[in-house]
């Protein structure tokens, strides 16, 4: 099946009024239908600012970068990214197609 990979890039700090980010994304994605989404925490990166966050034990601040994830088809897609814009969150996001199925 053709779908789209939808993926998001934020830090494990960011927040939406009282909640996480990335916890936010997820409800909010399941709230619109979306079957399934996956967050992942990685050890270490930099952003669109340069600044370079490791996980390391003087990185306590949560500033590790986030990558939330889904795999949808594209009407989907452009119904979900609409509904994000309205919020307007400013994280960036990439999609691509992809090949999706179940063995």
């Amino acid at each position: 099946m053709q779908a789209i990979y939808l993926k998001f890039y934020l830090t494990e700090k960011q927040k939406h009024g009282d909640q996480l980010l990335y916890n936010w994304l997820l409800d909010h994605a399941k709230q619109n239908g979306i079957s399934g989404g996956s967050v992942f925490r990685s050890i270490a990166g930099f952003g669109r600012h340069g600044s370079l966050h490791a996980e390391t034990f003087i990185e306590l601040g949560g500033e590790l970068p986030i990558q939330v994830e889904f795999i949808l088809d594209s009407q989907q897609a452009e119904q979900f990214l609409a509904t994000l814009r309205s919020y307007k969150l400013n994280i960036r996001y990439v999609s691509y197609p992809v090949n999706s199925g179940v063995v």
